[in-house]
């Protein structure tokens, strides 16, 4: 199976970096056989966005799951649409990582684990920096904040996902997110986005979701001329 983890450095035994959107490098790993290329992340200095640009380069790249250390709304929402399994509160070197995953120790969230725009600013690097301990993560508990979203996505079906919601709604909540087990919170209050910011993400986010209207109609086709 084809994976990516965010990396500090581009080597299997890098310590692993706890930002998605802005990590220095993802590495593509072949679990098979521990096989990798090194991507190194053209949107580590994007002021807006780079969750969702990063989501859209782990699809292009096919990979079917992604392991962080944290994962905010737009890029898990992103992620998720397209059928990449999303495992977060991973820590430690990437090479270990990738061995918890393949003895089956991490589960895939169902939710985002912070806010939006983590990643940015110069707590950022504190937390880079962070040496928990690893441990399984499943599903975060949720509190009261923003987050959630406007998600309009239906089933799994074909592929597509679990919705296409871009997560700046009034559903799942970002304020009180428990880490796992001995990991020591690090989240950060939700900030203010400019309207250039917002248009920006909403316009990546419906080309998105117009490539995979174009899926799924293509795929209507086809099954109507199997009739």
């Amino acid at each position: 199976m084809k994976i990516a983890v965010t990396a500090q450095q581009p080597l299997l035994d890098a310590e692993l970096d706890p930002r998605f959107g802005r990590c220095p490098y993802f590495l593509i790993v072949d679990t098979d056989n521990f096989d990798f290329e090194a991507v190194e992340n053209p949107n580590m200095m994007l002021g807006g966005g780079a969750g969702i640009q990063s989501a859209q380069l782990m699809a292009d790249k096919g990979v079917k799951c992604v392991l962080t250390g944290n994962c905010g709304p737009n890029a898990y929402q992103t992620l998720s649409a397209v059928g990449i399994e999303v495992i977060v509160g991973c820590s430690g070197v990437v090479r270990d990582v990738v061995e918890q995953l393949k003895a089956n120790r991490l589960q895939a969230a169902d939710a985002p684990n912070v806010a939006s725009h983590f990643g940015t600013g110069a707590a950022s690097a504190q937390n880079q920096t962070a040496s928990t301990p690893q441990t399984p993560v499943g599903n975060p508990p949720v509190g009261p904040g923003r987050g959630g979203g406007m998600g309009g996505g239906g089933g799994r079906g074909m592929g597509m996902g679990r919705g296409m919601g871009r997560g700046r709604g009034m559903g799942q909540g970002m304020g009180g997110v428990t880490p796992a087990s001995g990991a020591a919170p690090n989240l950060q209050p939700p900030q203010q986005i400019s309207k250039e910011e917002e248009l920006d993400a909403l316009k990546q986010q419906a080309e998105i979701m117009a490539q995979q209207m174009q899926q799924m109609q293509e795929r209507i086709r086809q099954l109507e001329e199997e009739d």
